[in-house]
């Protein structure tokens, strides 16, 4: 673990775990889902027609990722940012390989930095293949992941290092980065869902309850001294279908412009990390 002794700066990443509704129809429930936590959101006054109209709207216009939308806007604040990809599918990631292909190339000509939305994390075995997978799809030499509902075991975050991964931000939790290996783990502290949801399994907080919790969040990571605060936020929700999710992210970081926290990506924090002479490494053996 690192102690560092600089200004707390902000990493932000998006998930994208649809591209459209179609790829669900024949592989899940996530389609009958959506609208049964559609009209539970309404009719408990937590979403305006408006929004369930835009819904709606998403399932004609078979949509279900804001990529371009969410980037225009991190671009215009000056926010780098980090895109996690899946290259296969597992519990609601449903997208075809080729599909994940297109993306890759568009977010790599946009200037994005781009990684694995892993689905593999029990045996060094899987997970290599999908680092390989991913590697010739993107042409990338390095890269990080995020693990789809950051799971993992005992030995997810090793198999990692010796896949080749760069560097990992599944676990969450108020930690410093840290190495394993040849890989840098970035706990992050704030996920839309978890603000926004927890501990239902759909919207149970009003935008102005999920910016006091963010708040107490921030205030807690600067508490501890973190040297970077770890955002994860859902490509799909940059919408107006999702009007407290989209008003949330954009209040959070125009927030944190107003505080004066400067954004980096991951190989951003990398640099920085292993440039410095400000820190002290504790090698460990085990996430």
């Amino acid at each position: 673990m690192l102690f560092l002794a600089v200004k707390m700066k902000a990493i932000v990443s998006h998930d994208i775990d649809h591209l459209s509704l179609s790829e669900h129809y024949l592989k899940d429930l996530i389609v009958p889902k959506f609208f049964v936590r559609s009209f539970i959101e309404f009719f408990s006054g937590l979403i305006s027609f408006s929004e369930l109209h835009y819904r709606f709207l998403d399932v004609f216009k078979n949509q279900w990722q804001h990529i371009e939308e969410l980037h225009v806007f991190n671009k215009a604040h000056f926010v780098p940012t980090t895109y996690f990809i899946g290259v296969n599918n597992g519990i609601g990631l449903s997208y075809s390989r080729a599909n994940a292909a297109i993306w890759i190339k568009k977010m790599k000509e946009l200037g994005c930095d781009v990684g694995v939305h892993g689905i593999e994390f029990e045996n060094f075995e899987k997970i290599n293949a999908e680092y390989l997978m991913f590697k010739n799809l993107s042409g990338q030499a390095q890269f990080g992941t995020r693990m789809h509902y950051i799971r993992t075991n005992p030995n997810t975050f090793l198999n990692m290092s010796a896949a080749g991964y760069l560097f990992d931000s599944s676990e969450m939790g108020f930690t410093k980065p840290y190495r394993i290996g040849n890989m840098w783990e970035f706990p992050f502290q704030i996920m839309d869902g978890y603000i926004i949801e927890k501990p239902k399994q759909w919207q149970s907080k009003t935008f102005k309850q999920s910016c006091e919790e963010t708040q107490r969040i921030i205030d807690k990571a600067f508490k501890g001294n973190l040297p970077y605060l770890g955002i994860d936020f859902h490509d799909r929700y940059f919408s107006d279908a999702h009007k407290t999710w989209k008003d949330w992210y954009m209040w959070l970081i125009e927030y944190l412009v107003s505080q004066d926290i400067p954004f980096v990506n991951f190989r951003q924090a990398i640099n920085e990390l292993e440039g410095s002479r400000s820190y002290v490494e504790i090698k460990i053996n085990k996430p």
